[in-house]
């Protein structure tokens, strides 16, 4: 067979047999999975948001792509909220360079989908429908793209067949490979045959490569990480905040992003223990629900610490704490920085590094689980990022960031060399993909 290995015929119908027997357990745990969501949807919000939004899918779709019928359609697949950050400058760069093209863009999350449900950079935005044959095949038919792209993870096996089943060139972008990922296991046959459905896969780096090599797949090519453009972009587009100009003032600056609640704790004890008076500290949490915000009030509270919130816009400069409450800010605050922290290593993983790394400011981060983030080694490896343990490491990274001058301006030297040399990823996919 053509692809990941080479057999003999009897090892051939023996590789045919477990693939078609994997899929069909693939497609059971598919079925099973979205059982398990609307279970869950009587208690989970976000649970019965993903429903929901799935809801007369195909009707829906249909009333929405009518008006694109007649222009080349595009459709571009992203997860949720980080890989839409990783796909947008490759969306904004296709508008730039071919208008006539329209872009349908799908979310399997609704953390991706309700955020970007109304962005104005997209035809037509949509809630990608479960991977079920049926609904790949009535998916495609509906849009009927010239071109697809994923954006760095996502591989649905239903949908990714019918691509390749209907001729449709379709593209991964900035995707990542590491040995625990299931293509790599005894069991991942039908996941290292999906790869197949992709005529070009585009890598962030060559340690993927070696990876994707060692199962037979040759159809990629090291291009890097498009969210490096569009890091740069918020950058340059950058305006200045005249809230926070007045809250930091000539104070140092601690901004945590993305918190959650572990990391709330950790940062709480750490603000205590360095216990300085010119320190301000800015906490933008990973969820401003009406849950996670009066839980961070009372954490503060029992802490005694005096704070305010951003939707309050109190001008008070007794307050050494701002929360801030409402959505969208984060990647701007960080220009204000002196130091800044990165949550969710208490979680499912550490957020975006490259957003303040981008301003040249150093950036913290929980858990020694790093290494699951191309970005977050090498902010460590030249430098610029440190990874903690405790309140008490926290509170020494802080203060080493802070109190060491001539450290910092080596550490911006390195970013600014890092920024530069893996800029330029977005034009590179584009060029490559070749639209007519």
């Amino acid at each position: 067979m053509a692809g990941f290995y080479h057999f003999t015929k009897r090892n051939q119908t023996t590789f045919i047999t477990i693939n078609y027997l994997a899929i069909i357990l693939y497609n059971f745990l598919i079925r099973a999975y979205a059982f398990a969501i609307r279970l869950s949807s009587f208690r989970n919000a976000k649970a019965k948001l993903w429903i929901k939004g799935r809801v007369n899918w195909r009707k829906n779709l249909e009333t929405k792509m009518r008006p694109l019928r007649s222009a080349p359609v595009i459709w571009v697949h992203c997860a949720s909220y980080g890989e839409f950050e990783q796909g947008r400058p490759l969306i904004e760069a296709i508008q730039k360079q071919r208008p006539l093209y329209k872009i349908l863009l799908s979310f399997f999350s609704p953390s991706g989908y309700e955020e970007f449900k109304n962005w104005q950079g997209a035809d037509v935005i949509v809630y990608l429908p479960l991977d079920t044959k049926k609904n790949a095949l009535d998916f495609i038919k509906i849009v009927n793209p010239n071109t697809v792209i994923f954006i760095k993870y996502e591989f649905w096996v239903n949908f990714l067949y019918a691509l390749k089943n209907k001729s449709i060139p379709t593209f991964l972008v900035s995707a990542v490979f590491k040995s625990h990922h299931p293509f790599f296991k005894w069991y991942g046959s039908i996941f290292r045959k999906s790869l197949l459905s992709f005529q070009r896969l585009f890598i962030q780096d060559a340690h993927s490569g070696l990876l994707l090599k060692n199962i037979g797949i040759n159809n990629f090519e090291v291009c890097g990480d498009t969210r490096f453009d569009r890091v740069m972009k918020i950058k340059n587009e950058f305006t200045p905040l005249a809230f926070f100009e007045n809250f930091c003032g000539k104070h140092s600056v601690l901004v945590a992003g993305s918190t959650w609640p572990g990391d709330e704790e950790l940062l709480v004890a750490a603000f205590q223990q360095i216990s300085d008076p010119n320190l301000r500290l800015i906490i933008a949490p990973h969820h401003v629900d009406q849950k996670n915000i009066p839980n961070l009030c009372d954490l503060l509270d029992k802490n005694n610490l005096s704070y305010s919130l951003y939707t309050q816009q109190i001008k008070d400069p007794s307050k050494q704490i701002l929360i801030i409450d409402t959505i969208g800010l984060l990647s701007n605050i960080y220009y204000y920085a002196n130091v800044t922290y990165i949550g969710g290593g208490f979680n499912s993983g550490i957020h975006n590094c490259l957003e303040p790394a981008v301003y040249l400011k150093p950036v913290i981060f929980f858990g020694d689980d790093f290494d699951q983030y191309n970005e977050a080694v090498d902010l460590i490896k030249i430098k610029a990022a440190k990874n903690v343990m405790d309140a008490t490491e926290l509170e020494v990274a802080i203060l080493h960031y802070l109190n060491n001058w001539e450290d910092r301006k080596g550490l911006e030297k390195n970013l600014s060399a890092y920024f530069e040399k893996n800029s330029g990823t977005t034009e590179k996919v584009l060029r490559s993909i070749n639209l007519a």
